[in-house]
């Protein structure tokens, strides 16, 4: 295990369809008013594609704070505030339960409301309004277009990447939504952002050593949620005091989360990719808590 792994491995992932994503989304801008940009409310800035942030820069936006029922609430508040003082208007949503996706539609409104004015005194009466929807994948892009449009139609799945192919869709009379397929960048600004984008599932499990990803989570999580870690786990004051008085508190830690789930092999070894799994999956899904991994205060 290797404890300077953060310093010293390079995370990076750009498919070849990314590249022409890109291409296509500039073109297809022309044709837009509005975009939804889907973030990762526990990850607002490591979430945000600078390409996607760059060449939309001069359009009208919507930042959707997408997961915010895995995110810590207040923490949210302030990044709503951070996007309102750079001029964005940004909502906290939760695609799975479709919270906040009727109101993001009601913005769409408002933020086209003086244009769709002036289009009506032209005598153009239900001018359409294009919305392009973008994030990177495994933000919830396609559940909260479902939750958007009432249905299933876009392609969900588990796994990062799975909206491949530009679709309109029709969500009022005057309403049509483009998506896109989910794009990261060709290379990462540094690796604080590639780990924040691997505990949330962003880049497939399967590029990364999953031990290694889960080994840095923990150190993250010891380090920042202490508490929220401890009662998840149900780690009795013995059990911490004699984690924390070891030289690599995070392998012991790791044990002794291998204990508690059974995932210790034979000889007593720790069953690192089970245990890896374990822990990715209950930070992910909001099992060890509500967390918010970037704060607007550092």
């Amino acid at each position: 295990m290797n404890d300077n792994w953060q310093n010293s491995t390079n995370i990076n992932w750009y498919p070849g369809h990314m590249l022409k994503t890109k291409k296509q989304i500039m073109e297809d801008l022309k044709l837009i008013d509005v975009i939804i940009e889907i973030l990762d409310a526990r990850i607002p800035l490591a979430s945000q594609n600078p390409d996607i942030k760059q060449i939309t820069a001069n359009k009208k936006k919507i930042i959707v704070l997408n997961k915010s029922d895995l995110a810590n609430e207040a923490e949210t508040k302030k990044w709503i505030e951070f996007f309102k003082n750079q001029g964005i208007i940004a909502i906290a949503t939760d695609s799975n339960l479709g919270k906040g996706v009727k109101e993001t539609l009601k913005l769409v409104q408002e933020v086209m409301q003086e244009k769709l004015e002036k289009a009506s005194m032209k005598g153009i009466k239900n001018k359409n309004i294009r919305i392009m929807i973008c994030g990177i994948p495994n933000v919830g892009k396609s559940s909260f277009i479902n939750r958007m449009i009432n249905k299933k139609s876009a392609e969900v799945g588990n796994r990062p990447g799975v909206t491949k192919q530009k679709q309109w869709v029709r969500i009022s009379t005057n309403i049509e939504l483009l998506d896109t397929p989910g794009v990261l960048w060709p290379k990462f600004e540094n690796q604080d952002i590639s780990l924040k984008l691997a505990y949330t599932g962003t880049i497939k499990d399967e590029l990364l050593d999953k031990t290694e990803i889960a080994y840095n989570l923990l150190k993250y999580l010891e380090k920042n949620n202490k508490k929220e870690l401890f009662e998840r786990y149900k780690l009795t004051d013995q059990e911490i005091n004699s984690i924390i008085s070891e030289d690599d508190d995070i392998i012991k830690l790791m044990y002794s989360i291998a204990k508690k789930r059974g995932a210790i092999i034979s000889g007593g070894e720790i069953d690192y990719e089970r245990t890896s799994a374990i822990i990715l999956n209950d930070f992910r899904t909001g099992k060890i808590g509500r967390i918010t991994l970037e704060k607007v205060d550092g």
